[in-house]
């Protein structure tokens, strides 16, 4: 079941981007023009990734030879990527991909949750075709969206130095791209600087090689 909703006071101020990667993966997804996410028969594995890759920014875990390992650092605040780390330290060490591939669509409603209390998005129950159940998505503050993206496909100019990128935009832009997700980077973009998303995926890490070989062995199944 989804979890509550509380309300929350109007904000006062500009909005600001949310701090997971998972979160801004997600409103990257959705496609202002259609009204919709994108993608999403590989969101959910796509935040799972997003949101391994922020608890290793984070130091909160580390990579033992291909798996997953818990360290001793403080463990986040944030409640999903606190449920992962839980996850992760009570069953033990497994491959990336292990945790890449368990619970896709909690964390897709999950992340949908969070940006609906924090007010960047609007969740609206509906109907298709009057029969099927399903919600609608709205994004609220537009401008958060788009100065993501901005960022996200700053990263492959080549003016910019790769050692320089900071991790985590070059973590939404690798992830994008193995995603196929082409509402932020289109296959053209993708082509064209495929070398350079090779060098920032080695620097973002091991959990982006993980969701490319999950998503060549569904694809292969």
């Amino acid at each position: 079941m989804s979890r509550a909703l509380p309300k929350r006071p109007a904000r006062v101020g500009p909005a600001a981007a949310p701090e997971a990667l998972a979160a801004r993966i997600f409103l990257l997804a959705y496609d202002p023009a259609k009204g919709r996410l994108t993608g999403r028969s590989k969101l959910g594995k796509t935040l799972r990734a997003a949101a391994l890759i922020d608890l290793q920014l984070r130091g909160n875990l580390a990579d033992d030879n291909g798996r997953a390992q818990v360290t001793k650092a403080k463990p986040p605040n944030d409640e999903i990527l606190a449920g992962i780390l839980t996850e992760i330290g009570t069953t033990g060490s497994r491959k990336w991909r292990t945790w890449i591939d368990r619970r896709q669509r909690a964390i897709v409603r999950d992340v949908r949750d969070d940006l609906a209390r924090t007010q960047l998005i609007r969740v609206e129950p509906h109907r298709i075709l009057g029969l099927i159940p399903a919600d609608r998505i709205t994004i609220r503050q537009p401008l958060v969206r788009r100065q993501l993206l901005q960022r996200t496909t700053d990263v492959l100019r080549p003016s910019r130095l790769v050692t320089r990128i900071d991790l985590r935009d070059a973590a939404l832009a690798v992830l994008a791209s193995t995603a196929d997700l082409r509402i932020v980077i289109p296959k053209e973009l993708r082509t064209r600087h495929k070398d350079r998303l090779a060098q920032l995926t080695v620097r973002v890490g091991p959990v982006v090689p993980a969701l490319k070989k999950s998503f060549q062995s569904s694809s292969a199944g």
